[in-house]
């Protein structure tokens, strides 16, 4: 294990000598320690950023995903993505010079093993470099084994169809716990396993149910199996919010998963489109179209009733905000005008609500550090930094304004105390009914 790491040390230096220049972004060093705050946060609060393997990374490797996209002529293609595997100590350097703590990226398991019998070590390669860069950039990875994405031949085999993909999943964790556990990353073995099952039932003719137990059983057996190669792992699986059908969208996951959490992991982005929640509600969080998810409800407070729920649902767990951000089209300014340092700051106001008010929130990462590939187009822009694929062959990284407002919450621990938020609470029908009509917060 020793030679190991050092070996992984090793090649973080190396990656590190070779940042890329940034538009708008001088040396990549972060800012510096501040004072002692007096934040509600605390001084070990986890500000972190994140990113997913397939939405990143180009150059992908046969999977289910590649085979998606030749289905649906209609969607963007995929070409390199944001090119991420090349540019990676760049994008860290970014990260790190945010001051952050934690960098999530994904393990693709379509890179290590290209065929049933093989695995892949210059895959395995590349995650070292990417997880050791991590590491020797002062940030704590925290590494999602599954982010949607699978290898070609598995898909071949049906995918979550087939029940032998339970063993052939946790074979693949089996490697990659044994391999990265030393450097004490925090998990995530299954992202946002709900709106998983609803690509996969379009895009693969999957049972939701079936999907659903073989889901919660690699989980289960991944919870178990890190704890026993990693004692006092962090692992979690991050939920995909919805409001106004929390219960009832995750509700069933949680009953088979909720004793293997370390920590409750939730992605927060919207709240309701009208009154009537069983109209916007579906499953994955989306809504009809034409409505585009740019056009989709921004309500920050509502992250205060979702970590209010977990809170109640599990009084002994610690909660971290795994991924939120807002969505905006093609770069373009929302119409309503929001802008991303807005919702930042509002978001980040009614997290430190919920802390003072006893929930015990631990982490936050923004979604995400840069554009990436929205599953199917590259219209939606998330991205700190945004990347303009289908217009700039360069694969810029271009700061948004937002950069340094997350670089200045980041090294206060938040937002002052005399913050007030610029989006006042929606009517509480539009948030996250019953609960923000039951027990409504408003702005002092």
């Amino acid at each position: 294990m020793r030679t190991r790491l050092s070996r992984l040390v090793a090649a973080a230096l190396a990656a590190t000598s070779t940042v890329l220049p940034v538009a708008g972004i001088g040396a990549a060093t972060p800012p510096a320690a501040s004072a002692a705050t007096q934040s509600v946060l605390g001084p070990d609060f986890f500000w972190g950023v994140a990113a997913s393997g397939f939405q990143s990374e180009g150059h992908s490797a046969d999977s289910n995903w590649l085979r998606y996209i030749e289905a649906n002529p209609g969607w963007d293609r995929y070409a390199e993505a944001i090119d991420f595997r090349s540019r990676y100590p760049n994008d860290i350097a970014l990260a790190a010079w945010l001051g952050v703590k934690v960098f999530r990226v994904g393990i693709e398991w379509a890179r290590l093993q290209p065929t049933p019998d093989r695995w892949d070590e210059a895959g395995f390669a590349f995650y070292d470099d990417l997880v050791a860069t991590i590491v020797q950039a002062g940030m704590r990875p925290m590494l999602t084994l599954d982010h949607w994405v699978y290898p070609g031949w598995a898909a071949a085999r049906g995918g979550w169809r087939n029940p032998g993909m339970v063993e052939d999943w946790l074979a693949n964790m089996r490697m990659v716990v044994d391999r990265y556990a030393a450097l004490n990353p925090v998990w995530v073995t299954v992202n946002e396993p709900v709106a998983y099952i609803m690509h996969e039932v379009r895009q693969n003719d999957q049972n939701p149910e079936e999907m659903l137990d073989r889901l919660a059983a690699v989980h289960n057996g991944a919870y178990d199996y890190i704890h026993s190669v990693q004692p006092g792992a962090q692992v979690t699986s991050n939920v995909g919010y919805v409001a106004g059908a929390e219960s009832r969208v995750n509700g069933p996951l949680i009953d088979r998963i909720g004793d293997k959490l370390d920590f409750v992991g939730v992605d927060y982005y919207f709240g309701l489109a009208s009154e009537d929640a069983d109209t916007v509600a579906q499953a994955d969080g989306s809504v009809p179209p034409p409505v585009g998810m740019w056009d989709l409800p921004v309500r920050p407070e509502g992250i205060y009733y979702a970590l209010q729920h977990y809170s109640r649902l599990f009084p002994d767990k610690p909660l971290w905000i795994v991924e939120n951000g807002m969505p905006t089209e093609d770069g373009k300014p929302r119409a309503d005008g929001y802008t991303r340092s807005d919702h930042l700051r509002d978001t980040v106001y009614w997290l430190q609500r919920a802390k003072a008010d006893g929930m015990n929130i631990i982490g936050y990462n923004y979604w995400s550090l840069t554009d990436n590939y929205e599953w199917g187009s590259y219209t939606p822009r998330f991205g700190l930094f945004t990347v303009d694929v289908l217009a700039d062959p360069n694969l810029a990284r271009r700061p948004t304004e937002a950069v340094d407002t997350y670089r200045q919450i980041v090294t206060h621990n938040g937002v002052a105390p005399s913050y007030r938020p610029v989006r006042a609470p929606s009517d509480c029908h539009l948030v996250d009914p019953p609960a923000s009509c039951d027990s409504p917060v408003t702005v002092p």
